[in-house]
């Protein structure tokens, strides 16, 4: 471009500069006419002048062509100018638009993106829905196959339980299946305590079901658990081991969404520790073979009616009333008093060894229960009971003086008689690293609450005067497991004690339970069989009262689950229990001078069993 401008300059002066040129020689020609006019005409000059002119001329078509080539130029420039122009609109054109391809492409690169995106979350959605009916028709198969709950008109039936084979063997014979009758184990000079037993069985395997159905604001609730523990007139081991079926459980429950919850039936006593709340079917059990327990367990299976109130899964209350029945242990006693009879056939109660109270009202028990942490549980509870026999003070002649001139036995002034009794306890569990370690502590007393514990001590014993004293009495058990996922391992320790309560009559024998004047001389002497033996009647000691001061029982086990999953649980598992029997103090063969007996038990169980799913 600088080129051209130059190029274009140059031409312009020299064009001025030969015009400038021709203006003088123009002049100056006018100038020689004039003077050769005046001085008339040279033919040299005349040639001159005329090649002057020509070379005038010939630098006039010079200066035209010049402006000829100029104009040319121009032109040229002015469409270079254009073309420049143009280029420039063009490259500018093209670089917008080559922006505006640039910003498709990556609008379209980000499109293909997002397809390509929601083409592999398509995949995967198809994958995943594609997973998910496979398990949903792999659910329904099993749940058809092999369903956890059965679903009938609108309620869930679940069934449950396990099957047992179990073994027992003792170092003293007690005659007893896998439930031990602790408060029988017997002293040395019972025949029983030469011989060991041997016992199997498969009674304790267990069937329950489950029945929930949902209303729009509660939820209904029945459960019924039983097992093969009892036995009747008829049943034996000699061949087909034929006994009856026990009713452990049978009650239904209504759960309103508000934490309010009603119970009724046949169900754990509210003073059983519980593990969730006070939840029936969380009950906090020894895990032991023995189906009596262990020695320190405060429980009852019986009538109940219970109130509770969930208060945010962190407080509960709960309000029980539950079924009588008063245990008696009474020695040296009159016959002048009433406190149950057998079991009537018609009332469908036992009529041969059944021995019932006739219980006033029933037992009313009221629980608190904390569970401040996940990983803890407290419990606090009280009870009343109420006792009441009929006394007959004639019962003998002469007993009173109100009995002045009667002739012989009399009902002429009986009366009834009551008294009240109460307990109070508390429970504690606490679980350690990440709850493979349960840590517990049960603690149970108070008076006339001697049944509720698992060693069957008695509530009351009697008086000379035919009235009821209530005895004191003490239930303690500690535990100790440990939980993973193919093992269990548990301890247990625990006591149960009895008071002692005796007087002496008018004719100064001594009556009540315990006293220190019965005779339990014999309880070491082992008697050969009667003359009217058969060979299945041990003798028991002589001069032996016994009465239990206190139970001690240690107790160790675990259970190995060789599986455990949806297809229910196969475990097997050994136990060892130690137990020892004291009786009170009472008068020996020696004058002046006391004895104590205790009985001593050494026992062995194992277990089989199938939990159903």
């Amino acid at each position: 471009m600088k080129r051209v401008m130059a190029l274009a300059l140059t031409l312009l002066l020299g064009a001025l500069a030969a015009q400038a040129q021709q203006s003088t020689a123009t002049a100056t020609a006018k100038t020689t006419r004039r003077r050769t006019a005046a001085q008339g005409t040279d033919p040299a000059i005349a040639n001159q002048l005329s090649q002057m002119k020509q070379a005038i001329d010939a630098q006039q078509q010079q200066i035209q062509q010049l402006r000829q080539d100029l104009q040319t130029r121009d032109q040229s420039i002015q469409q270079l100018q254009q073309r420049l122009d143009q280029s420039q609109t063009a490259a500018t054109q093209a670089q917008s638009q080559a922006e505006a391809a640039a910003s498709a492409t990556a609008k379209q690169e980000q499109t293909v993106t997002a397809l390509s995106s929601d083409v592999s979350d398509l995949k995967q959605n198809s994958t995943n829905t594609a997973l998910t009916l496979q398990e949903t028709q792999k659910s329904i198969s099993a749940g058809l196959e092999s369903p956890l709950a059965i679903h009938y008109k609108g309620v869930t039936i679940t069934p449950g339980g396990f099957l047992a084979a179990e073994t027992v063997w003792r170092q003293r014979a007690l005659a007893s299946d896998v439930n031990t009758p602790l408060n029988s184990v017997v002293f040395p000079g019972s025949s029983q305590s030469k011989l060991s037993e041997f016992f199997a069985s498969g009674r304790q395997s267990r069937v329950s079901m489950l029945t929930e159905g949902k209303l729009k604001s509660a939820k209904l609730a029945g459960y019924v658990e039983a097992d093969f523990l009892s036995a009747g007139v008829t049943s034996n081991n000699n061949q087909s081991n034929s006994y009856t079926l026990r009713a452990r459980q049978a009650w239904g429950q209504a759960s309103l969404d508000s934490g309010w919850s009603f119970t009724g039936g046949q169900m754990w006593s509210l003073i059983t520790e519980t593990k969730k709340g006070v939840d029936n079917r969380s009950e906090a059990l020894p895990m032991t073979i023995d189906a009596q327990y262990t020695v320190g367990f405060s429980w009852a299976r019986q009538y109940g009616f219970r109130v509770a109130k969930n208060f945010g899964d962190k407080l509960w209350l709960a309000l029980a009333a539950e079924a009588p029945q008063a245990t008696l242990a009474a020695h040296g006693n009159s016959p002048n008093f009433v406190l149950g009879s057998l079991g009537t056939s018609g009332g469908l109660y036992n009529a041969f060894n059944g021995l019932y109270a006739f219980n006033p009202g029933p037992d009313i028990v009221l629980k608190a229960v904390l569970e401040p942490s996940k990983w803890s549980h407290f419990e606090v509870f009280g009870m009343v009971d109420e006792f009441h026999d009929r006394i007959f003070p004639c019962a003998s002649a002469g007993a009173t003086s109100t009995c002045s001139g009667v002739l012989g036995p009399s009902a002429a002034g009986a009366v009834n008689n009551s008294t009240n009794g109460w307990g109070a306890g508390a429970n504690g569990r606490v679980s350690l690293i990440n709850k493979h370690v349960d840590l517990g502590l049960h603690v149970f007393g108070g008076q006339g609450v001697g049944r509720y514990g698992t060693g069957g001590l008695a509530d009351a014993t009697v008086r000379p005067d035919g009235t009821l004293a209530l005895l004191r009495s003490l239930q303690t058990l500690g535990t100790l497991e440990y939980h993973s996922a193919k093992l269990d391992i548990y301890g247990n320790a625990g006591v149960e004690y009895a008071q002692r309560y005796a007087q002496l009559n008018s004719s100064g024998k001594a009556v009540g339970y315990g006293s220190p004047l019965f005779n339990d001389s014999g309880c070491s002497t082992e008697l050969p069989p009667g003359t009217t033996n058969n060979g299945f009647t041990p003798t028991s000691p002589a001069n032996c009262t016994g009465d239990t001061r206190n139970l001690i029982e240690g107790t160790f086990g675990f259970w190995y689950k060789f599986y455990n999953g949806p297809k229910g649980r196969l475990q097997w598992g050994p136990q060892y229990s130690y137990i020892v029997r004291n009786a009170w103090a009472g008068a020996s063969a020696v004058k002046g001078i006391s004895t104590q007996p205790h009985g001593i038990e050494n026992m062995f169980f194992t277990s089989f069993r199938y939990y159903l799913p």
